[in-house]
């Protein structure tokens, strides 16, 4: 009974695995697994281009904050001193300034 299933495996075997498909599967797993452009790398990538993008989103931001407070600044003295005395602690002569921290 082994003898005819291993014959028939054998037969199976020599009928549908042929050397030119042996190479097709070899090259479809070393580009899937082993190239520059494998799975993993792909995968990493994109992980980098999403943090990097989002890394975009926060800088556009932060220049859209400073621009407008930019102008704020240019065109309204009230602005002004209320960044200078916020951020820096100035006072008038006659007032007292307490900085919790």
């Amino acid at each position: 009974m082994k003898t005819t299933q291993r014959r028939t495996f054998m037969q199976w075997c020599r009928r549908y695995i042929s050397v030119s498909l042996l190479v097709a599967v070899g090259l479809i797993v070393y580009i899937l697994f082993f190239s520059d452009n494998s799975v993993s790398e792909t995968y990493m990538y994109d992980r980098q281009i999403d943090s990097l993008n989002m890394a975009i989103r926060q800088a556009g931001d932060s220049l859209d904050y400073y621009r407008n407070l930019e102008q704020r600044l240019n065109t309204d003295p009230a602005a002004m001193e209320q960044v200078v005395r916020e951020n820096y602690h100035m006072q008038r002569p006659d007032e007292d300034v307490f900085v919790v921290q």
